[in-house]
């Protein structure tokens, strides 16, 4: 358990490293989650991978565990909320219609993603058959 925790957060260090080396605007733990997917891939293609903490589901529990308490890690924004209330009752209304814009944003480009992508599939299956 403790070498799986480990490969994971080894795989959060190496994203970071490789963000804030060649500068990429995107977050250092989803490149860990890229090269830990490309890690679990390649456990089911190469032998060698399949021992030590990728073997036998060893990160798929250490995993588990972590995303059964995931709500501790909720705790510090939830600290950090009532230690700035003060801001948040000077800025409510505009934090809530920024949250409100915000999901209906995110909604909608859902939405249209997932009709385009819809229709190019339908385009794709209707041309290779």
């Amino acid at each position: 358990m403790i070498a799986s925790l480990g490969l994971i957060l080894l795989c959060q260090l190496l994203g970071e490293i490789v963000v804030r080396g060649i500068g990429a605007p995107i977050p250092g733990p989803v490149v860990g989650l890229i090269i830990l997917l490309v890690l679990l891939q390649g456990r089911d293609r190469i032998g060698l991978l399949r021992r030590g903490p990728l073997g036998d589901g060893g990160v798929e529990r250490a995993a588990s565990g972590m995303l059964a308490h995931l709500s501790l890690l909720f705790v510090p924004a939830g600290v950090g909320v009532v230690q700035h209330l003060d801001l948040v009752s000077s800025h409510g209304v505009a934090i809530f219609v920024i949250l409100a814009l915000s999901a209906l944003v995110t909604l909608v480009v859902t939405a249209v993603t997932f009709i385009v992508t819809g229709k190019l599939l339908d385009r794709w299956r209707g041309t290779s058959s």
